[in-house]
């Protein structure tokens, strides 16, 4: 599994075809308490770039975009009974969704944890 980042602090663990998103431990912070998520539904065609997914904390709302492009094939559930999750274990169990990519060349253009940690210095 390769993992990457988006400059909109979202990561991306990538495996066989699928790529699986949610926000990071930075990103969560700067929201501060999470008090609601919205996702997208399970067959929904996303573009790389198009806000697919809404974070809520005491402070913000956020979106959240679609790193790459392709089809929504799950969504974690969980959040919506517990958004402190993203909180809690944001760049583990705290996942949004996952896309089955159409381009998997999209993510030549994705960061790599070195550019992310330079980016956020």
């Amino acid at each position: 599994m390769t993992r990457k980042f988006t400059e909109d602090h979202e990561w991306i663990d990538i495996a066989d075809g699928v790529a699986t998103v949610g926000i990071t431990d930075y990103a969560q912070e700067q929201m501060g308490d999470v008090v609601f998520v919205e996702l997208p539904e399970a067959g929904t065609e996303v573009k790389k770039g198009d806000a697919i997914a809404v974070v809520e904390s005491v402070k913000v709302a956020s979106d959240v975009y679609a790193p790459l492009t392709g089809e929504i094939t799950e969504v974690n559930s969980g959040l919506g009974d517990a958004p402190e999750l993203v909180n809690n274990e944001p760049e583990s169990g705290a996942w949004f969704f996952k896309i089955k990519l159409a381009d998997t060349g999209e993510t030549d253009a994705l960061l790599d944890e070195a550019a992310y940690k330079a980016l956020l210095d």
